[in-house]
């Protein structure tokens, strides 16, 4: 049924943006009022940082009004393609680029105007950023998002926690997922069936950031090289879907989908919680959620575990990147005051770093600032970066990670055994995939 939703949306959308395209190129007069619509997740410090370069570019383009909203990181993909599909998409927006691409090729965003942005061409305009990071929003020739953000994550320890279980967070954190595992009924509190304190679990609610290097370290991978196969490499997808089954209440029961987020417990220090999987966007959080325990050495950061027998060339981890866009559907005066202000916020990647929410915003040079090696355990984070790939993207990516999502609950929750979990996950992607 979600399928048929999406691809229902995007062919309402396509409707909207050719009609939308001739009014494109209706340019109002200069100082005519422009109201922007700005939608992006939430994220109290970023928020403060943008509501400041808001007033700022609106001092001095007096005829300008940006109109902020925020949205949950998990609901906001649905609300934007609702509003694309009702054909009130708002002017500027951004999401992690799983569910991005599909907007760039179904054209209904804008490429990039270097000339608004104050670059000559393209290969300036690449130049100012890390190797790479522009090839997921390239698509024949054009660039179409300037990135915000790219997060990688890494595991949140709680030194406590380990200590009250007699370990030693130093030498006895997890290297591998097996050892992941053995620690679990060391750590584990339970009240009967119900676990009390946790030993680490997963966001379940965003499963590709974290699943995928596992899935590509059991040798696996979502689509094939050339674009044809979903879900390759059977052995390895049923090797890691039996690792969740075991995870999960229908195996050791160490965690579970109807859990809490464990990273919601790691800011609080209350001996529930050992690890937790997150991006260093967490840092400022247990900052300000728990001044006393950020101060102290008493957290810290640790790798992204691997398999025992992973994939010698897979990533350590995978990162999300996040894009601003812009309707492509808008005037083209209106597209060029867009971009002009997105570069405007985004011409501050110390101050994002600092008093943004450590976002890490993909500029050159940006991971060897005094900044970006001032922050906690920053090695950690930037020696995985450094053997990480990005996110899936492509048009199939959101059915793909609603898909994963429910084999995993399938496999951990409802007794399917891996083996069908598998099947029905590769039947159901391959429709997917050759819908596109």
């Amino acid at each position: 049924m979600k399928k048929c939703l999406i691809v229902l949306f995007l062919a309402m959308i396509l409707v909207t943006s050719l009609f939308a395209q001739a009014v494109a190129e209706e340019a109002p007069v200069s100082n005519e009022p422009i109201t922007i619509e700005f939608w992006t997740h939430e994220d109290a410090s970023r928020q403060a940082l943008e509501e400041q370069y808001i007033a700022e570019f609106e001092a001095t383009h007096p005829n300008v009004k940006i109109n902020r909203s925020v949205y949950s990181s998990t609901k906001i993909p649905e609300i934007v393609l609702t509003a694309f599909a009702a054909g009130q998409g708002p002017d500027i927006f951004n999401l992690q680029i799983s569910h991005e691409y599909s907007y760039i090729v179904n054209g209904l965003v804008a490429p990039i105007d270097y000339k608004a942005i104050g670059f000559e061409n393209a290969e300036k305009f690449k130049a100012h950023y890390m190797d790479g990071i522009l090839d997921p929003v390239t698509y024949d020739g054009k660039i179409y998002g300037m990135p915000l953000e790219i997060t990688n994550w890494v595991i949140y320890l709680d030194k406590n926690v380990f200590r009250d279980a007699g370990l030693d967070p130093d030498k006895d954190y997890p290297k591998t997922w097996e050892e992941m595992v053995e620690l679990a009924p060391k750590i584990i509190k339970r009240d009967g069936d119900i676990i009390t304190r946790r030993c680490f679990d997963f966001n379940y609610d965003l499963p590709i950031p974290q699943f995928q290097p596992m899935i590509e370290q059991c040798g696996a991978a979502f689509v094939s090289e050339d674009g044809k196969e979903a879900i390759v490499g059977k052995e390895g997808w049923i090797k890691f879907l039996t690792f969740m089954q075991q995870w999960g209440p229908c195996g050791k029961n160490y965690g579970s989908p109807v859990l809490r987020i464990a990273r919601k417990f790691i800011n609080n220090d209350n001996n529930d919680m050992a690890m937790a999987m997150a991006g260093l966007y967490q840092e400022p959080r247990i900052q300000k959620a728990n001044p006393d325990y950020y101060n102290s050495d008493n957290w810290c950061l640790v790798p992204f575990p691997r398999f025992k027998d992973a994939d010698p060339s897979a990533p350590s981890a995978s990162f999300i990147a996040h894009y601003y866009m812009v309707n492509g559907g808008i005037p083209s005066a209106k597209q060029k005051v867009c971009w002009e202000f997105v570069s405007y916020m985004l011409s501050h990647p110390i101050d994002y770093l600092v008093k943004g929410g450590t976002i890490v915003q993909p500029v050159a040079g940006i991971l060897d600032t005094p900044e970006m090696q001032a922050l906690r355990d920053s090695d950690v984070v930037l020696s995985d970066l450094a053997n990480s790939d990005c996110i899936i993207y492509g048009d199939y990516s959101p059915e793909f990670e609603s898909l994963l999502k429910n084999a995993i609950t399938a496999v951990m929750i409802e007794g399917v055994s891996p083996e069908a979990a598998y099947e029905n996950l590769k039947k159901l992607a391959q429709d997917v995939l050759d819908s596109k």
